[in-house]
């Protein structure tokens, strides 16, 4: 059995290793990076804004396909006139950087890159392949743990979820979403094994670091860790309070130290009117509006709720265990506050993550079911 695991691994290693650089030949330079790009630069020349936005565009210019570039800049048709502002106007540009410097732990793993002689694109593409090819590895060794006599369904399994169209598209762009996902696997991975709270919090604050728009799903999880450990000992655990003491701290201070615009002005300038300048004018729009554009997106959502809702069906049918339904509960509800916050309901990746760790659930519970579905040896 060891030497099965052994050849598994070496031959996952090398399909996710050829998959990363399938991926990277097939990167997308898409108008998010600007953001991150800017991001770094202003590490680099903190009272130079005219430098970083030419710097910035320059870089792109010298690695993108050129109807990739047009497209950033927003002179392909339709022409976008908030791409064209950000790309020719230092204010307008300096401006949107918030949205993304509020990243810090995906902006930092961009610094290192770049620090370790990467241009500028390459560093932010780069991560992306980078956690893609950890995160295969950290799949392959969470379904391992769930399937342990099992190595070729593990190994047929951890291909299968690589190769899923949103997981390589993550791959490819310029967003943090891949990055954050290591995390995730490790938040799962630690679910499964039982970690201590405190270890469970390490990946939380990490999370939280990473993308702090992660904060309902951590401040969540602490509640709901909390309450189902109060109706099992009644006692009240001192920790999970303290940790999400510590988790909102976090966020509000990244989110001040940066002068993050709130969740107002990114709702109104994603799904009602991309401003040009956010102090130009204010995001005013009405419940009516929000509802308008909740119910007109949710239509659009049938993927994700089809998905998502029959995992936590599968899940309930295959365990009677409370922990699991309330964590399947617990996965689905945060998709939901997810498109409460962001109704990007085309943009699969934003709730990819949510649905790799349903997926990850499912699995464990169906092990447990049918036993790891156990190899035998033939007679």
């Amino acid at each position: 059995m060891k030497t099965g695991w052994r050849i598994s691994f070496f031959f996952i290693t090398i399909i996710i290793a050829v998959l990363s650089f399938w991926n990277y030949k097939n990167r997308i330079y898409d108008w998010d990076m600007p953001g991150y790009i800017g991001s770094l630069y202003t590490l680099k020349f903190p009272d130079a804004p005219d430098t970083i936005r030419k710097l910035t565009y320059s870089e792109i210019q010298k690695k993108a396909p050129e109807d990739q570039f047009r497209d950033i800049l927003g002179i392909q048709k339709p022409a976008d006139n908030a791409r064209q502002a950000f790309a020719n106007n230092t204010r307008a540009f300096m401006e949107q950087l918030p949205y993304y410097q509020i990243k810090v732990g995906y902006n930092l793993g961009i610094l290192f890159l770049y620090q370790l002689g990467l241009s500028s694109p390459d560093a932010v593409l780069f991560l992306s392949i980078i956690s893609y090819f950890i995160s295969g590895l950290l799949l392959f060794y969470i379904i391992r743990i769930i399937f342990p006599e099992n190595y070729i369904l593990t190994g047929v399994l951890t291909i299968s979820i690589m190769l899923l169209p949103p997981m390589t598209f993550m791959a490819r762009v310029a967003t943090p979403d891949m990055f954050v996902l290591q995390f995730l696997l490790i938040f799962m991975m630690g679910i499964i094994q039982q970690w201590k709270k405190w270890t469970m919090f390490s990946v939380l604050f990490a999370i939280t670091f990473i993308r702090p728009d992660y904060i309902p799903f951590t401040l969540s999880y602490l509640a709901v860790a909390g309450i189902y450990g109060y109706l099992n000992n009644k006692k009240i655990e001192i920790a999970f309070i303290l940790q999400s003491i510590i988790l909102f701290t976090l966020y509000v201070s990244i989110t001040n130290f940066y002068g993050y615009p709130g969740w107002k002005h990114l709702f109104y300038d994603t799904f009602i009117y991309r401003r040009e300048f956010i102090s130009g004018s204010p995001p005013d729009f009405s419940i009516n509006d929000y509802l308008a554009i909740i119910f007109t997106k949710i239509i659009y959502f049938k993927k994700v709720t089809i998905t998502s809702v029959g995992l936590l069906i599968l899940t309930f049918y295959l365990s009677k265990d409370l922990w699991i339904r309330t964590l399947a509960v617990f996965f689905l509800i945060n998709i939901y506050i997810k498109f409460l916050f962001f109704p990007h309901s085309s943009g699969l990746r934003f709730f990819f993550g949510y649905i790799i760790l349903l997926i990850i659930l499912f699995l464990y519970v169906l092990s447990k079911k049918y036993n790891g579905f156990k190899l035998r040896k033939i007679a």
